[in-house]
């Protein structure tokens, strides 16, 4: 029995007539004939019922065709799980992510991504939360790692939420926090060095010193994270960065945590809710979810 044999079974079942099948499944009458006899005669029984040129199913057709049916769209499954896991020996993914998630996050979860699938090329493309979504909203990215809230007027995403994560104070020897644990409002006289506009953590620790009612003070301002870790270091102020770059940042930096409350940020990861993200951008979201989930994910 082969599954051309049943398909051809399934389209004269369905269509009751032969030639009105046989263009169904794009093959010529006779052939599609031909074959249905075969398999009547491998399985020993008519299936169909010719008299007087109406096709109706005997009963060995009525009991063959859910079971044909079935069969057929397994083999269907079978077949688009292998064309799957075929793609996942090659392709890419594109992935978009601020700054200091590239520093915090990504090392270690691309690592483990890429001991999966050694074949997927990894594109990164660095950028503020508000960037990426404009690059998801054409199709640019396959997957974004963003801080929410999002931008107003986004498009329409779907967001999948990581993990919340801690900002904390880091600072140089020369120009170390004023007291540990810092406050917001112990910032007022303090230098600060600020990232570039666009950035999600100017925003928040911008918006945090205005809640306490004074405008911060930067030295410098308009670097990328590793530069603002630089002017860190050689001591021209404080910056405020997220915890896993604190974390991967070394021995020369003092990291002194935020007082209670203190400040967090939510990160996702987003896709657009229009279309699905391909096969190896999915299997990248499944590694995401699990390291995050297993590294405390979204603790309060």
């Amino acid at each position: 029995m082969q599954l051309q044999q049943l398909r051809y079974f399934v389209a004269v079942a369905e269509a009751r007539h032969f030639t009105h099948a046989a263009e169904l499944v794009h093959v010529s009458q006779p052939s599609l004939s031909q074959q249905i006899r075969a398999l009547e005669k491998e399985l020993g029984a008519e299936l169909f019922s010719r008299a007087r040129g109406n096709i109706a199913l005997t009963e060995a057709g009525e009991a063959l065709l859910p079971l044909a049916r079935r069969i057929l769209a397994d083999a269907d499954t079978a077949r688009h799980e292998v064309q799957e896991l075929v793609q996942l020996r090659r392709g890419r993914v594109r992935l978009g992510a601020t700054p200091s998630l590239c520093t915090g996050l990504l090392p270690d979860v691309l690592r483990a991504f890429h001991d999966r699938h050694p074949g997927i090329q990894l594109l990164i493309d660095e950028g503020g939360s508000h960037d990426l979504v404009r690059r998801l909203a054409r199709g640019a990215l396959d997957l974004a790692l963003v801080v929410l809230p999002l931008p107003p007027a986004s498009p329409a995403l779907t967001t999948v939420e990581l993990l919340r994560e801690d900002l904390v104070v880091v600072s140089s020897a020369v120009s170390p926090a004023p007291r540990d644990p810092v406050r917001i409002s112990d910032l007022r006289d303090q230098p600060l060095v600020m990232f570039r506009h666009g950035y999600d953590l100017r925003e928040l620790t911008v918006a945090a010193c205005r809640a306490e009612g004074f405008e911060p003070a930067f030295t410098v301002e308009g670097g990328e994270m590793d530069a603002v870790l630089g002017f860190v270091r050689a001591g021209l102020g404080l910056a405020v960065v997220p915890r896993m770059v604190a974390d991967r940042s070394g021995p020369d930096l003092r990291v002194t945590p935020i007082a209670r409350p203190g400040l967090r940020r939510t990160i996702a990861l987003a896709h657009r809710s229009d279309v699905a993200p391909p096969r190896a951008a999915r299997e990248l979201q499944k590694v995401l979810l699990t390291m995050t989930a297993a590294d405390g994910g979204t603790d309060d």
